[in-house]
């Protein structure tokens, strides 16, 4: 049962039960949980170990005296009875510790705790600095009755702003809808993060048989002869279909193109065998980035060979997790293949193509082992060559390619 469980089920005991009933029953979770119990017991119900350890003590000799003497009363003692709590005796606790925990805003800027780890035990030296007496275990109930909890960092901060950001995201909105509404293929595409091949460990977790981890490397050195795979996707918006090439040397714009190229031959041809123009929304950087001169030359190159016009959209700096792909193909590939390590470049592709959502997520996948050079330069001759046609709004964001 975890700790919620636990605290609902306390909660509820506390306010039908006896002092001593209560305390039994917790003495009793704690034992059936074995190990840490009568911690566990106590950090749910918000009382001390000493008591769930009195409470053993009389499930385990139930005859005593005391036990008896106590089971008639129904109480161990007068109501009102028993030690205060802390933060009763000592009004300014709670206000101080608060202060502690955000020294930025509300304490003093020089306070120590300012750069270091906010543990308990690190809050409860500074408290008793301060003339508080509190052990770390009291600091840590009392931090819960503040409304804390333990937190790790979230990614949700973008950067600066552009002053067009908004606009700029209707604008790819209004083409979005256009395309869809005329049947027209609406594609979102991105380069997911680089992976390990080999026995690495693998974020997250999955379901193993008990004391069974699955043994994988002590070090995340790269496999000289697996390397890393880097998997591009394109994702159909409207049939909510992907497509991955698992590339196996560099992200490229040529590589990126190449991606293109392969989902429509395997998968757009076939479900838009009238389309003659498709809109591409894409991130602002990376191999498929805006100011990148490749992307534009080898797009122009897939014009000229499919006799498509390519309309691209791109979004405006620090908002590359708006993509649809990110958010609606990316996250159930990392969630198809949490806790297991990528043994293989063929166990990637079959991990990608075996993702799948309820909401009807299809995706095939296939493995590149072309390799792409870096460092490749485009001449200012051969940007002139381009049949590059930019919108009146943010033309270097959004513009299309015609085949010449």
């Amino acid at each position: 049962m975890d700790r919620r469980a636990l605290e609902t089920k306390y909660k509820l005991l506390s306010e039908r039960l006896d002092e001593r009933s209560l305390r039994l029953c917790l003495a009793s979770d704690a034992i059936a949980l074995g190990r840490g119990g009568i911690t566990r017991v106590a950090d749910a119900a918000g009382m001390s170990r000493t008591t769930i350890h009195a409470g053993v003590r009389e499930l385990r000799s139930p005859e005593s005296s005391d036990g008896q003497e106590n089971k008639e009363k129904g109480r161990i003692r007068a109501p009102g009875g028993g030690r205060k709590h802390v933060e009763e005796l000592d009004p300014t606790l709670l206000s101080v510790l608060d202060t502690l925990l955000d020294p930025v805003t509300r304490g003093d800027p020089m306070s120590p705790l300012r750069w270091t780890c906010k543990s308990t035990t690190k809050l409860a030296r500074e408290l008793q600095a301060q003339g508080h007496k509190v052990s770390q275990s009291t600091v840590w109930r009392l931090l819960e009755k503040l409304g804390y909890s333990m937190q790790s960092n979230r990614k949700s901060r973008e950067g600066t702003n552009h002053p067009d950001r908004n606009a700029q995201f209707e604008f790819i909105n209004a083409s979005a809808q256009e395309f869809l509404e005329q049947g027209r293929p609406v594609i979102s595409v991105d380069t997911k993060k680089k992976e390990l091949v080999g026995n690495f460990k693998n974020a997250s977790r999955e379901w193993q048989k008990k004391g069974e981890p699955v043994p994988v490397n002590m070090h995340d050195f790269a496999d000289k002869e697996l390397g890393k795979v880097i998997p591009y996707g394109v994702y159909d918006i409207a049939r909510n279909e992907g497509w991955v090439t698992v590339g196996i040397s560099h992200d490229t714009a040529e590589f990126a193109v190449e991606s293109i190229r392969r989902w429509w031959v395997r998968m757009g041809q076939p479900m838009y065998p009238e389309a003659t123009e498709i809109l591409i929304t894409a991130d602002g950087g990376g191999s498929n980035g805006a100011r990148v001169r490749l992307w534009r030359l080898e797009l122009q190159r897939l014009a000229d060979d499919l006799g498509l016009v390519f309309h691209v959209r791109h979004f405006p700096p620090g908002t590359s997790k708006w993509n649809k792909i990110e958010h609606r193909m990316f996250c159930h590939i990392t969630e198809n293949w949490r806790g297991r390590p990528l043994l293989s470049r063929v166990a990637v592709v079959e991990l990608i193509a075996a993702t799948s959502t309820e909401h009807g997520l299809t995706i095939r996948a296939e493995l590149d082992e072309h390799t792409y050079e870096t460092g490749r330069k485009v001449s200012d001759e051969e940007m002139e060559l381009l049949a590059i046609e930019r919108c009146d709004f943010h033309g270097e964001w959004n513009y299309s390619f015609s085949p010449r």
